[in-house]
């Protein structure tokens, strides 16, 4: 979880009268955060990465503002239009292929505070960027450089330039192998022909995305006037780091210029710090959290969090902030009225109804499930409902439209899975050291698309079963299949012979129960064995059992 300092004489000049450490420690944590740790002269947070606002002091003291009422409603931000122009060449387009920029002008630096933008610039690659491979930032003196600027890319040998902590000049190959910058993130440009640079008017090299800047627009204390870049693969997600980055500055004192960003097919011209509206239910918000607040009251609590309220009813319009990133639900700004209400004016009550709790069918069932897969001697494992597009679709020779995760930790977890068979064959891919035969099972959910949903997706339970061994085969796992469904105690189930790419062509069926589709049973396919790099042939079943219940 990322941290930041806050020091009580730097948070008072921002919040415009003295805060005291006692203070600052009893009101920060109702803004959602953790307290780590209190000094003498500072209090240390610890803050969701969902709110990559709070990683500068600026920011939080930008909602503490609203909080304690000292300035409430929507924050406004003032960027001038500017005369620098950055030109986008397409050959970036496969390496990474969007760019956004700003302009800061007439700031004040010292030590300290260059030593907290590195800090908010290095939170804002974690959170948003994802360790620079969704998004990264670049600083730059301006002053240093004469625009326009170019952004463009170029073979590993072809350019020169004395990056960041060197005092020599290197290609852009030699950077990744030799800088301690390019051989952490050197990952992030493998597979690559051409990698990006960003040069000036006179070629120049501001920085080489995302790896490393120049020195020549290294930022030190006399730096007033700075360029910022922000490259990447979603322009979502450069926009939103921007935004919070330039509305950092500007409560620094910064003045904010517009940069005209030249692609082949349409020009930006950005920071764009207009707010996004929505609509809040005043009906749903009381429903969630259990009071009776009039339209005023609501509005009230949302503009305590620096939100904007543009109409007041039983619908109120509502304006969110540009450096917002975190809200994209109704249910976010219910969230936001309940800290303006404030957590501490909640009172508990006691339950209007006398009634007794019964266990949920789903979970009865899938406690059932369990203890006739451990009585037929199966080992159960537990997996993550994130998961691998690949291993998912192509290793199982299969197509398919899961949910995918629009702002991915790695690779690794790209979706959310649809399936718990290809988690099963991974979980004994792992484990091809152990003894066999391999028995395991998993009771678990999946998720797949449902317009239908509030969400547009739904979770389903599923059960999975797998075994593996030398002379393993499609009677043995369907004697375990036809088990379950038979100690479950359904009914009119029959095994109806079908074809599916993953099994081996006359070894699979699928289950049905009153005609109704509840699973599938199989020997898997030798490619996907191999995909998986599995040496012993392995036989699987899947069932959903929400379907199985309503089919009984």
């Amino acid at each position: 979880m990322p941290t930041i300092v806050l020091k009580v004489k730097r948070m008072s000049e921002l919040l415009g009268r003295e805060i005291t450490v006692e203070e600052l420690e009893r009101v920060v944590p109702w803004l959602g955060v953790d307290i780590e740790n209190v000094g003498i002269d500072y209090v240390k947070i610890e803050y969701n990465p969902n709110r990559p606002d709070f990683s500068s002091q600026e920011g939080v003291a930008r909602a503490l503002k609203g909080f304690m009422e000292i300035e409430t409603g929507l924050p406004k931000y003032n960027v001038e239009s500017g005369s620098v122009v950055l030109k986008v060449d397409p050959s970036v387009r496969s390496v990474r292929p969007w760019i956004v920029c700003g302009v800061v002008r007439g700031i004040k630096l010292d030590e300290e505070r260059i030593v907290e933008i590195i800090e908010m610039e290095e939170a804002l690659d974690w959170a948003i960027g994802r360790n620079r491979a969704i998004s990264s930032i670049g600083l730059h003196n301006l002053d240093a450089v004469k625009p326009p600027f170019k952004y463009h890319a170029v073979l590993p040998d072809e350019i020169r330039f004395v990056p960041l902590d060197m005092n020599i000049e290197m290609t852009l190959r030699e950077i990744l192998n030799v800088h301690p910058k390019g051989v952490a993130y050197r990952h992030i440009l493998e597979g690559s022909e051409r990698y990006p640079i960003i040069t000036d008017q006179d070629g120049n090299v501001l920085s080489f995305p995302p790896i490393i800047n120049g020195i020549l627009t290294r930022i030190t204390e006399d730096t007033r006037n700075i360029f910022i870049d922000l490259t990447g693969t979603r322009l979502e997600a450069v926009s939103a780091a921007l935004n919070i980055l330039v509305t950092a500055f500007a409560e620094m004192g910064g003045r904010l210029e517009s940069v005209t960003v030249e692609y082949p097919d349409r020009t930006l011209s950005v920071p764009d710090l207009s707010p996004s509206r929505w609509t809040l239910s005043v009906k749903n918000t009381n429903k969630l959290l259990g009071l009776k607040l009039r339209p005023k009251q609501v509005a009230k609590c949302l503009e305590k969090m620096r939100l904007g309220v543009e109409y007041i009813g039983e619908e109120l319009s509502v304006l969110v902030p540009a450096y917002r990133y975190d809200i994209m639900h109704e249910i976010d700004l219910i969230e936001e009225v309940a800290i303006g209400y404030g957590y501490f004016n909640l009172e508990p009550t006691l339950p209007s109804i006398v009634t007794m709790a019964l266990e949920n069918p789903v979970q009865r069932i899938s406690n059932k499930v369990r203890m006739i897969m451990i009585g037929f001697g199966f080992t159960e494992v537990v997996n993550s409902t994130l998961a691998n597009y690949k291993e998912h679709f192509e290793y199982m020779m299969v197509e398919g439209d899961p949910v995918r995760i629009l702002n991915p930790v790695s690779a690794e977890y790209n979706i959310l899975r649809s399936s718990l068979i290809p988690c099963l064959l991974k979980v004994l891919s792992s484990n091809k050291h152990e003894s066999f035969p391999q028995m395991i099972f998993e009771v678990g959910d999946v998720v797949v698309l449902d317009e239908e949903a509030e969400t547009g997706a739904r979770r389903i339970l599923h059960l999975a079963g797998a075994i593996t061994h030398s002379e393993a085969n499609f009677t043995e796992i369907k004697s375990v299949a036809e088990g379950v469904v038979r100690e479950i105690g359904a009914k009119n189930y029959v095994f109806r012979a079908t074809s599916h790419p993953s099994f081996i062509h006359g070894r699979c069926a699928e289950v049905r129960i009153n005609e109704n589709l509840i699973g599938i049973v199989g020997e898997i396919h030798p490619k996907v064995l191999n995909n998986f790099e599995l040496e012993y042939p392995v036989c699987v079943f899947e069932y959903d059992l929400q379907s199985l219940l309503e089919s009984d």
